[in-house]
């Protein structure tokens, strides 16, 4: 059984889920005018935004980078092999490459360069105007000012060249606090200001245009070049297409779109002539060292010959060959080869002790061809590695890890070369070696040569492996001036800057589709949150499960949508209509409220059944304000259409709400149970109106009704009139509150119990219960009253709402001359007030 109990428990509340978010889209119909207006105004302050941002523009430029070639190394032809398959394929290279065009000292040259240290804005209705290039009118210069100084001014120029300078600013504090105090001069001028002298000059690039004959507002500031480079290195960004490619896309952002442009183009210039600056080291270390021996053979090959010219003089020697031709021809060939392995073993000794000299420096190795292409090989790829460490070096730290690994691959290909080195040279001594000793064996044949002949041999010998070596060093020479002019730029622009003509930010339509987005969802949010919070009875739902009988439910009334409107708008911000008394049910009516009020009356009439002398009724209610006598006026005058004779007693003596449909008049049910009068239907008004409608006001309001109502006098007064009317219906003060209710239900056959939507707290609802069961009210039954379309069930696409209010005032004094008690007796008898 409790298992049963739980299941159908869970079930209901499942099902209280599925309403309330049925109840929350239908609320959200009925407040469909604060969604109207809130997304009107998301939407004002989303064109407001617009107005007042600067918008900013993307540019974005594609570079390749071109691949280096130059290495021959064995292991680069291992990789390049590789490469060709499509493994290890690596764009590590193309990464460096993004970190050298992207670092601080590309982006401060490209900075210095264009002068956009300085910027320039006109003010305008909404948001200051960006000032650059053809549309950038002045070009102004600051003497003396640092680079990594920020300051600014106010510049305002006419249009006959008169400048007027202000708002001096040096690192964020003002120079000319005092207001209106300015220094002016002319354009072209040097103008004396608190920041240095200030030169305005017309820019030669610029565009005229309508505003020319205006008065112009500039301001200019200049900016550190830390911050700038700081700043625009945000702007900036660079990224790789896929993992195979060696293009660069560079974007950057600006709010000027010829700035964009002019930045990505100089940025690559300024790149492109650093790298080749770089590359260019190579060969202007080799030109040092050649130009180097070149002085050093220069002048030994001078004294060669000037020894051998001394010594043909000396001895008077003109012809020393001519004795022996056939075994010189040996010899020429033997000296030749020899001299051939001295220049090599000159060249490969000169780079051995080059290399070990060097030690841990960071140098370049001279480029010159050796013996061996090893070497040579080794020499080049040591070259490479040794520029690619220094430019990781100066775009971060010797710390960096991939420093600390270069470094180590240098060493390791620095004594790989002495290796080579010292190999090369071995095999060079054992070849002259061998030749020599043949060359001893062809000389000792010429035994007839004289002396002189042998020592002219030996220094011409001198001068020919002199005058070789410099021959080759010049060719050397030649060839690596070449290079060095000839060097190509390592990248080329696939696509130049271009880009949208709209702005990238702030996107026009994303910003109104946000703001049509916020305008719908908070609205919702607060509706939603308040419709979940609400602690309230909110409609016939809510009593489902209460035993009570039910008579029906009356929703909201107005007149119109303008009055709804209204009534909206007062409901949240003003209490206009909580004293206002209304009648909205009419003869012949059909409109909700009115149907509402007609299911009432046939309810009522189906309680009561054939119990006709249980004709006496009570309204009352848990809360003040619940429209206890709204319902009470209303449904008495829908019985009194049907030529029903009703009687209304206003047993409320605090508040005499039934009293204020007629006027308050002076005398009534209060005059009468105390005594102050006898004739009781002199004291009945009847309504001018509806005849069978008759009214027993409170007259004088007493200081003590819970005892005028505790006497026998109200129990014989409803006993005698209970006979002429069809209908009694008493208006009573909220139980609980007072102890008026429970007195005069003693005297009465049936209670009207009033719930209010929206003003009674759920919880009570147990608290109505126990009234129920413990019988404290007589033949009790509920009236829902003020139900709103979206949540009451009889009432749903209705829209419907009635703007009475009510308020109750318990602050009374004793005795009949009281401020209050004069509000509710002044005019006499029957005249019929109805309002709206």
């Amino acid at each position: 059984m409790d298992n049963q109990y739980s299941r159908t428990r869970q079930i209901s509340e499942q099902e209280d889920q599925v309403i309330n978010l049925q109840d929350i889209l239908s609320l959200f119909v009925v407040k469909w005018r604060w969604f109207v207006l809130s997304v009107v105004l998301c939407i004002g302050l989303a064109g407001i935004y617009l107005l007042r941002t600067t918008p900013v523009y993307e540019r974005s430029e594609t570079i390749l980078i071109k691949e280096d070639k130059g290495s021959g190394s064995a292991f680069s032809s291992v990789a390049s092999s590789f490469d060709n398959l499509g493994l290890f394929n690596s764009n590590a290279n193309v990464y460096n490459e993004i970190a050298a065009v992207i670092s601080p000292a590309t982006i401060m040259e490209t900075v210095k360069r264009l002068g956009i240290n300085y910027s320039f804005t006109e003010e305008g209705l909404f948001r200051d105007a960006v000032l650059y290039g053809t549309n950038l009118p002045y070009n102004v210069t600051i003497e003396g000012i640092g680079n990594n100084i920020g300051c600014s001014f106010r510049m305002v120029v006419d249009s006959l060249g008169a400048v007027s300078l202000s708002k001096f600013v040096l690192e964020g504090e003002k120079l000319m606090p005092e207001e209106g105090k300015y220094v002016s001069g002319v354009v072209g001028a040097p103008i004396l200001t608190p920041l240095g002298a200030v030169s305005i000059e017309r820019n030669p690039f610029y565009i005229a245009s309508e505003d020319d004959s205006q008065t112009r507002v500039i301001n200019v500031a200049h900016h550190g070049i830390v911050s700038c480079v700081k700043a625009y290195n945000t702007k900036l960004s660079a990224a790789i297409p896929d993992t195979y490619s060696s293009l660069i896309n560079l974007s950057f952002t600006d709010a000027s779109i010829q700035r964009a442009e002019d930045f990505l183009n100089t940025l690559v210039a300024v790149y492109n002539e650093s790298w080749v600056s770089d590359k260019n080291q190579i060969a202007v270390s080799t030109s040092l060292f050649i130009e180097d021996r070149l002085r050093v053979i220069e002048r030994e090959l001078g004294e060669v010959d000037s020894d051998i010219t001394s010594y043909r003089s000396e001895n008077l020697i003109t012809d020393v060959e001519s004795a022996s031709n056939m075994y010189m021809t040996q010899a020429n060939e033997l000296n030749n080869q020899i001299l051939e392995l001295n220049n090599q073993l000159y060249m490969a000794q000169y780079i051995r002790g080059y290399v070990a000299s060097s030690g841990d420096s960071y140098e370049l190795l001279p480029a010159v061809s050796l013996a061996s292409s090893s070497a040579s090989n080794q020499i080049s790829e040591y070259n490479t590695t040794l520029l690619q460490r220094n430019n990781m070096v100066a775009n971060s730290s010797v710390n960096n890890p991939l420093v600390v690994e270069l470094d180590k691959n240098l060493a390791a290909m620095r004594a790989a070369i002495l290796v080579t080195m010292d190999n090369d040279i071995d095999a060079l001594n054992v070849q002259i070696r061998s030749l020599q000793s043949n060359q001893v064996a062809s000389t000792s044949r010429i035994a007839s040569t004289p002396q002189q002949s042998q020592y002219l041999l030996s220094t011409e010998r001198q001068q020919k492996v002199k005058e070789n070596l410099y021959l080759y060093l010049l060719q050397k020479r030649e060839e690596n001036e070449l290079s060095q002019a000839f060097t190509a730029y390592n990248t080329r622009i696939i696509t130049p800057p271009f880009g949208e003509l709209l702005p990238a930010s702030p996107s026009r339509n994303k910003i109104m589709l946000i703001a049509i987005f916020l305008g719908l969802i908070i609205p919702a949010c607060v509706l939603t949150v308040k419709e979940i919070t609400n602690t309230k009875v909110r409609g016939r739902k809510d009593l489902e499960k209460s035993s009570i009988p039910f008579l029906g439910e009356i929703p909201y009334c107005v007149d119109s949508d303008e009055q709804g409107l209204k009534y909206h708008l007062t409901r949240y911000f003003t209490k206009a209509d909580m004293d206002k008394k209304r009648i909205v049910v009419k003869e012949g009516k059909r409109d909700v409220i009115n149907e509402a009020f007609r299911v009432l009356r046939t309810n009522i009439e189906f309680v009561i059944g054939g119990e006709k002398d249980k004709n006496v009724i009570m309204f009352t209610s848990f809360n003040p304000h619940s429209g206890k006598s709204f319902l009470s006026m209303n449904i008495a005058i829908s019985f009194a259409i049907r030529r029903k004779d009703v009687l209304i007693i206003d047993c409320d003596m605090r508040h005499c709400s039934i009293s204020a449909y007629v006027d308050n008049p002076e005398y009534g049910l209060a005059d009468y149970l105390s005594g102050r009068k006898d004739d009781v239907e002199g004291l009945i008004v009847q309504a001018d109106r509806f005849k069978h409608l008759h009214v027993l006001p409170v007259g004088t309001v007493p200081p003590n009704p819970a005892e005028l109502l505790s006497t026998e006098s109200l129990k014989n007064l409803v006993e005698e009139l209970r006979s002429s009317y069809d209908y009694i219906f008493i208006d009573c003060p909220p139980a609980e509150i007072v102890a008026d209710a429970q007195l005069v239900s003693k005297v009465t056959d049936r209670t009207i119990f009033v719930v209010r939507a929206g003003l009674l707290e759920r919880e009570m609802l147990d608290d109505l219960e126990i009234f129920y069961s413990e019988k404290k009210l007589g033949d009790m039954t509920l009236i829902l009253n003020g139900t709103q379309s979206a949540r009451g069930r009889s009432g749903k696409g209705a829209g419907y709402r009635y703007g009475y209010r009510y308020g109750y005032g318990y602050g009374y004094q004793y005795g009949s001359d009281s401020a209050s008690s004069k509000s509710h007796h002044h005019h006499g008898g029957g005249q019929w007030r109805v309002d709206g």
